[in-house]
């Protein structure tokens, strides 16, 4: 039999597992949010985001690794070629051979091109870039991880996955503290993870989508999510907050 001192305790905990799908109950007081410009979610999983939400609006196109491009030189068939960009965002190109591609738009690319093909080979080239396939929109990857950066979104990926193309977890990693950013229909959400739940089979691996930001271990960010941790430390499903505009 539970103890008086405990049984305060059990009442706190109750409206969190309600909210976070392990009960359900139409008249579960409302949790208590974590920040004054924040919004529990009641949900288990962040939502999906949409084509425009995938696209940076605010900054042209960089090309990255692994792209596709074309590229055309007017009236010259034997220049135009498909290429893909390798890992660091290089190509090879006749005539003037290595290219570097990476963090350049098609505009600039085609400047660069013209510049090294001009007077040698051509007289005055004109030449057109074009993006004919991208794996290069990008998670950013941060916190307690062996390498931090900006990597490509290939396929699908999962929190696992990126955190391993991160290289893994850092030294003095927190696996029941990693945050997941999110912007969805111009709305920010966060996502509170727990690898080592994930690891066991205990909730599914979360997919992440480009312009997804994961940090791991963080206590900045951990704060977000303090006022629920108090009395839910042990974090069993996914915790999801809207961050207000």
């Amino acid at each position: 039999m539970l103890s008086d001192k405990k049984k305060p305790m059990q009442n706190k905990l109750l409206p969190i597992f309600l909210t976070l799908g392990l009960a359900a109950c139409s008249d579960t007081p409302p949790l208590r949010n974590p920040a004054p410009d924040t919004t529990v979610v009641r949900q288990e999983a962040m939502p999906v985001p949409t084509g425009a939400d995938l696209l940076s609006a605010n900054r042209p196109y960089l090309i990255g690794p692994f792209d596709k491009l074309k590229i055309d030189v007017f009236g010259i068939e034997d220049l135009e070629r498909e290429v893909q960009t390798d890992a660091s965002g290089n190509f090879l190109y006749p005539l003037i051979g290595l290219v570097e591609a990476g963090g350049k738009t098609p505009a600039e690319l085609a400047r660069v091109i013209e510049s090294k093909l001009r007077g040698q080979f051509v007289r005055n080239p004109q030449v057109t870039v074009n993006l004919d396939e991208t794996t290069s929109q990008v998670v950013t990857v941060d916190g307690q991880v062996k390498k931090p950066g900006m990597y490509p979104v290939i396929g699908r990926m999962t929190l696992v996955r990126t955190i391993a193309v991160a290289e893994g977890t850092g030294e003095f990693a927190n696996l029941t503290d990693v945050v997941v950013f999110r912007t969805v229909n111009g709305q920010r959400f966060a996502g509170l993870y727990n690898l080592r739940a994930i690891r066991d089979g205990r909730y599914e691996d979360p997919e992440i989508f480009a312009n997804d930001v994961v940090v791991v271990g963080d206590s900045p960010q951990r704060r977000l999510f303090k006022d629920l941790l108090t009395v839910a430390p042990a974090i069993a499903t996914p915790i999801i907050i809207l961050l207000q505009q």
